[in-house]
């Protein structure tokens, strides 16, 4: 009982132990610095002697050691001395060390193991004192030690198996920390403390040459040498290279390279801020090839060093804001070129499209790169899927089409591997393998917006009230919720720069949620995942350590959300919303109208904070538990449950008008009281769900209380269908198996369905209270034409009310002509670019499709499989017949498109995932669907025959346009 107690207190202690910064209080103690603020960041020993000097350093040594002594012997109060329990106490006070203390433990464990065992830290001291003064390697040394000391134990205590596992657990365990947190002795000496200057520069080793193989720094070595060293360690060929820090002795790398005229070398520069997403820096530093000597080579070095104080160069940092930094070296052996040239994974002149653009001669890439010979330019367009692969190439010249295809993949697959960044590649072929010479971010194509997910979130077009109301509250949310996470890691982000308009159309920053995504220690396409059911990428795990308090506050959220949002909906959103449909707001003047819309935008900040969380939430459970689509009941979704009261009424209807005339059945039902009845029926159902709109999230866009003619048209339709789609929904909701399982996720289903009702509910009244302010204001002649409230922004709206600005007043018409042309005119571009490079896009180009036989690639959102003809809907204002032998293809789905999904044989959408709204109706209806499709709305023609498989997501095209 005694062991067991033992060892629950040595698991439990041991890592709080380790946790504690002692290093840190004794640093800011002394020296008033904050280790995890300087530096690498990283709170050790090493840090303690660079930004504390050698009496912080020494303190902080015995700090530590006092740690992995008192580990030891706290373990020896509960078990038998020299025990394996002793590493186990050591490996938990590293595990404590690293996760919350930002230290490897090095010290903890050395002076630990040397109470632990004497004679084997003995053997382990005296040959690694040993070697390190010959070899002079710190690198050799720190892993040397990782393999001796085990290797000695088993050595020694063979018969001591528990501990022998020990001591290799503990040695990987160090080894795995190693490769995941800096060293303060990678710093340069110079800017260390004045008294601890030669024991860092003994300590680092005089002739630790870094090279590519390394995980290099990009802060210390440049950008451009850690990009390579990245690449490199991905697998992909990049030259053998050495890489110099700032103010490194350059000899020590000239004594170990024989450069010659069978064997040259290239010197490159790879200065901080270099090749960056700030700035790249081509062309402003030296590059010099065919260095055959050590002279040359020294002579080289210290040419390119002294490239970064050029006038040109200081001139290009100026120009761009960039900090003054130093110049670091790459020397790498030099490819004997075949073909060589640059590539662009985007085009970036058009900015726009899936171009790959390829510069290419015989001979040297420098040719290409200095302006002084023209190359072949080639554009590439790749076409990955699951079921097939193919470049398309435009353009001739004397470079292999093989190898112009083999570059494009390459390109394509970087930018897949940097997060899809856009990137600059230099590349060389020797006649043997395409080797990588840089690569870079294409600066000019940053941020990267999407309409990937924003297109669900808020399709169509825009106006600018929808606009400056929406963005806030989403942006805002968002932010709070990244907050949580990141905590102090969120200084420095504009959330506010989240979201954007490009052609009147929401678009989400990429390149910002990336980035937020991977200071929160997750993959960057975290979000699509859970949104869209993509796939997603192992997180970092030394980041998602960081981040363990912030990610426990945000699965708390996750785990009370049910229960804040019960609370939250009976003593926030019921009253809100019964005050809200008591009030007669026809007779309200502005101002009234203005408290009552700020009224409802308090509640609408907080039913968004819900109206993200709880389908991140129910995406996030699906995906844990691995629950299938169509084992979801989708019920209390408003469109999903709308749709069901109609088709229960329509078969209803039937039975009172057997036979019907599509254009009178209306009148065909007044004069009896049954049909009364269903009138009366009708007009509840118009009550209750006239809050639903062709875009729910779009106030600019009439609800169905106020244009009820598609759900009047689909009821008629649906009460001339001899199978009404109620028997089809008592079959789609089978009893439910497996509840426990399902229940879970189930639960997050309804609350997102419960959410979305609240939501769309407070922005049907926010809109009904804008529509009664433009009356008063088209009565006053403030207002010419209907809608017109919709192109002012709602802090203009304010202003008009509260100040009456004149000068606003004298220039509103003006404005509001103006945004409703250039509405007018986005309205007009035919193809809406997916992704957006840089702040200030161009005109869209015209979209073209690759296909590999006629096949359309996409996602797949609901199960089944359909053929007929297209019929192509680019939005709602005129509703076409629709049967079961038709394929509706739109460019995204709503709320209010459920009506027509539900008369359809299949659907095809632009945008959308397997959770949009779509998506959702066509899995409740079992009608098969494919989102995601892009440019459907364009390639497809109405009458063309095609066939959609919502298993593998893909539509097949025929060329048939027979009737």
């Amino acid at each position: 009982m005694l062991e067991l107690w033992g060892a629950l207190i040595v698991l439990i202690v041991c890592p709080l132990l380790g946790a504690l910064p002692l290093i840190d209080w004794i640093t800011q103690a002394l020296k008033g610095r904050q280790l995890a603020h300087v530096g690498t960041g990283n709170i050790s020993v090493s840090a303690a002697f660079y930004h504390g000097g050698r009496l912080v350093g020494i303190l902080a040594v015995l700090s530590e050691a006092l740690k992995g002594i008192a580990a030891v012997l706290l373990t020896r109060a509960f078990f038998k001395e020299g025990s394996a329990w002793e590493l186990i106490a050591l490996i938990a006070l590293v595990l404590g060390r690293y996760w919350v203390g930002k230290g490897a433990g090095t010290t903890n464990v050395v002076w630990g193991f040397a109470v632990h065992d004497p004679l084997v830290a003995g053997f382990v001291l005296f040959l690694v004192t040993i070697t390190f003064s010959v070899v002079r390697n710190r690198e050799l040394g720190k892993y040397g030690v990782l393999v001796l000391f085990p290797l000695i134990v088993t050595l020694l205590h063979a018969e001591d198996l528990p501990k022998i596992i020990a001591a290799v657990a503990l040695a990987v365990l160090l080894g795995w920390i190693y490769k995941r947190i800096p060293d303060d002795l990678n710093l340069p000496t110079e800017n260390a403390e004045k008294n601890s200057k030669a024991a860092l520069e003994f300590f680092r080793g005089e002739t630790n040459i870094a090279s590519l193989d390394d995980d290099l720094d990009g802060a210390l070595f440049g950008q451009k040498a850690a990009t390579l060293s990245q690449v490199k360690r991905w697998g992909y060929p990049v030259p053998k290279g050495w890489v110099l820090a700032p103010k490194d002795d350059a000899e020590a790398l000239v004594e170990i390279m024989y450069p010659s005229e069978l064997s040259p070398l290239v010197v490159r520069s790879s200065a901080i801020g270099e090749d960056s997403e700030q700035a790249s820096a081509a062309g402003q530093y030296e590059t010099i090839l065919n260095v055959t000597n050590k002279q040359e080579l020294r002579k080289a070095i210290a040419r390119t060093q002294a490239s970064y104080n050029d006038a040109s160069a200081m001139q290009y940092r100026r120009d761009r804001g960039s900090q003054e930094a130093a110049m670091a070296v790459l020397v790498q052996q030099q490819v004997q070129s075949v073909y060589s040239g640059v590539a662009f994974s985007r085009d970036p002149i058009t900015r726009q499209g899936d171009a790959i653009v390829i510069e290419a001669l015989p001979g040297s890439p420098t040719q290409i790169v200095s302006g002084r010979v023209t190359p072949e330019q080639y554009r590439a367009f790749v076409v990955e899927t699951e079921n097939f692969k193919f470049v398309q190439l435009e353009g001739t010249g004397l470079v292999p089409q093989a190898l112009l295809k083999q570059v494009a993949y390459l390109c394509r697959h970087l930018e897949e591997r940097f997060h899809g960044i856009p990137q600059d590649i230099e590349w060389s072929y020797d006649g043997q393998t395409l080797w990588i010479l840089q690569a870079r971010p294409i600066t000019t194509l940053l941020p990267i917006w999407t309409r990937k997910i924003a297109a669900e979130v808020i399709p169509g077009l825009i106006r600018p009230l929808t606009w400056s109301i929406n963005r806030p509250l989403t942006c805002g949310v968002w932010g709070e919720l990244f907050t949580i996470v990141l905590g102090d890691r969120a200084e420095g982000l504009d959330f506010k720069e989240t979201a954007t308009l490009h052609y009147s159309r929401a678009y989400f920053n990429a390149s910002l949620l990336g980035q937020i995504f991977l200071r929160m220690g997750l993959p960057p396409e975290s979000l699509e995942f859970l949104t869209r059911g993509s796939k997603m990428s192992k997180p970092p795990l030394d980041s998602t350590f960081k981040n363990l308090p912030g990610l426990a506050k945000l699965l708390r959220r996750e785990l009370n959300l049910e229960k804040d949002f019960k609370r939250d909906y009976h003593r926030r959103f019921v009253p809100g919303l019964s005050q809200l449909t008591q009030e007669f707001i026809d007779d309200f003047d502005p101002p009234k109208l203005l408290n009552r819309i700020d009224f409802i935008l308090v509640l609408l900040r907080l039913g968004t904070y819900y109206s993200i969380l709880a389908p991140l939430s129910a995406a996030l459970r699906q995906g844990i538990f691995r629950v299938k689509d169509g084992k979801i009941d989708n019920s209390v979704t408003p469109e999903v449950a709308a749709m069901r009261s109609l088709s229960a009424l329509a078969a209803d209807a039937k039975q009172v008008l057997p036979k019907v005339e599509p254009q009178q059945v209306f009148e065909q039902l007044a004069p009896t009281p049954e049909g009364q009845k269903i009138l009366q029926k009708f007009d509840e159902l118009l009550q209750d769900y006239g809050y639903l709109s062709e875009v729910g999230t779009d106030i600019a866009v009439p609800t169905w209380k106020e244009d009820p003619q598609a759900i009047k048209q689909l009821f008629v339709q649906l009460m001339q269908d001899n199978q009404p789609l109620i028997d089809n929904l008592e079959g789609i909701y089978r009893p439910r198996k497996q509840k426990k399982k399902r229940g879970f996720v189930q639960r997050r289903v309804d609350l997102k369905g419960r959410v979305t009702e609240v939501y769309s509910r407070l922005l049907g009244e926010l809109r009904w209270c804008f529509l009664a302010l433009e009356k008063i204001w088209l009565e006053a002649g403030l207002l010419k034409e209907k809608g017109d409230i919709f192109f002012l922004e709602l802090n203009e709206v304010r202003q008009l009310i509260e100040d009456w600005d004149a000068r606003l007043i004298s220039q509103l018409q003006d404005s509001v002509l103006v945004r409703r042309s250039q509405l007018t005119e986005d309205s007009q571009l035919n193809q809406i670019p997916l992704l957006v490079y840089g702040n200030a896009p161009p005109v869209p180009l015209a979209f073209s499709q690759l296909t590999s036989d006629q096949i359309l690639q996409g996602i797949p959102a609901s199960h089944g499989q359909a053929e007929g003809r297209v019929k192509v809907l680019r939005n709602l204002q005129d509703i076409p017949e629709i049967d079961r032998n038709t394929i509706l293809v739109v460019p995204y789905t709503d709320s209010g498109w459920a009506p027509l999904l539900v008369r359809a044989g299949g659907l095809i959408a632009e945008a959308g995932g397997r959770l949009s709204h779509g998506a959702i109706v066509a899995r409740e209806y079992g009608i098969p669907a494919v989102m995601d499709v892009r440019g459907a709305t364009w390639l497809l023609q109405d009458g063309q025959r095609v066939r959609i498989d919502g298993y593998r997501g893909i539509v097949e095209l025929s060329n048939d346009l027979r009737p």
